[in-house]
């Protein structure tokens, strides 16, 4: 079964840039998002890339973040601009929807100044 690691989170102040990455174990035969999840709060998709290259985007991200993928390589990006601290969360990536592949461990995002 697919398994994830992303990776690239940390402390970055107001306005930062962060990249993430998620290194999938498989061929990944579906559409991949991103997703974030700050605490009491659920988990929400914030960008969403298919197969093809075809991108979606949550309306509080959108300008902001770029996601992409390599699919030869299994790996999915999500490079964040304009970092604010409501963007504060644990990100994971998954497929979307998330029906198929068990959740990583995410990586942690503090936007703080």
């Amino acid at each position: 079964q697919v398994q994830f690691v992303e990776s690239g989170g940390g402390l970055v102040q107001p306005g930062g840039s962060l990249s993430l990455s998620c290194a999938a174990s498989g061929t990944i035969m579906y559409a991949m998002g991103w997703y974030r999840q700050a605490p009491e709060k659920q988990r929400e998709l914030v960008a969403r890339i298919s197969r093809g290259g075809s991108t979606n985007y949550a309306d509080s991200v959108k300008g902001r973040f770029t996601i992409s993928r390599d699919n030869p390589k299994n790996i999915v990006y999500l490079q964040m601009n304009s970092l604010k601290p409501e963007d504060t969360a644990a990100y994971y990536c998954n497929a979307d929807p998330p029906s198929y592949y068990p959740w990583g461990q995410g990586t942690q995002v503090t936007v703080s100044s």
